[in-house]
């Protein structure tokens, strides 16, 4: 069975934001190297038009630095699903589905392929109450946003989710990559 991991950016203060974090090339390594282990990307419409068409773009046009252009590369040349009742459309290798969270992803977990990343806020939340997420990488800022959306706001869990940290990377930026497994 496939594994599901949530991989995110959050400050100190818990804020999830992607306009209040360090975006350095550093940090474009490292997610690239986790988009390597995957061969699926799942994302709501919010996320998907967040990251669809700029690294595309950024793929074909390699206009950015080498971190980025490898970035986009290999986020480019994964499969996409989103999840959206009204994205009339997708690019490339995306496909939209319509149905419920608690029914595909299941499915998606039983299918062959490697690991299953998922991105955003909302889709991973909804995952994680459900049960459905089972590994976490969390790379924590070092920074103090004071304002945005915070991880997991409103988040309602039937019982507290012990993780087992499983490693653990210091940057260079002062930012903290952890990666934790669920039990």
């Amino acid at each position: 069975m496939r594994n599901v991991i949530f991989a995110i950016n959050i400050t100190l203060d818990g804020c999830c934001d992607h306009t209040k974090v360090i975006a350095d090339a550093e940090l474009l390594e490292y997610h690239t190297q986790l988009l390597r282990e995957v061969d699926l990307l799942v994302f709501g419409r919010k996320t998907y038009q967040l990251m669809v068409p700029y690294w595309p773009d950024v793929a074909k046009s390699h206009s950015e630095t080498k971190a980025e252009n490898e970035f986009a590369d290999t986020f480019d040349s994964i499969k996409k699903v989103v999840f959206s009742r009204s994205l009339d459309s997708a690019e490339g290798n995306t496909r939209i589905v319509r149905g419920r969270l608690q029914d595909e992803i299941p499915k998606l977990k039983q299918e062959p392929g490697r690991k299953i990343l998922v991105g955003g806020v909302d889709i991973p939340s909804q995952l994680i109450e459900l049960g459905l997420v089972d590994e976490y990488h969390f790379v924590v800022q070092p920074i103090v946003a004071g304002e945005g959306r915070r991880l997991l706001e409103g988040v309602s869990l039937r019982e507290q989710l012990q993780l087992r940290l499983v490693e653990s990377k210091t940057l260079k930026s002062g930012c903290v990559a952890l990666r934790y497994l669920k039990p």
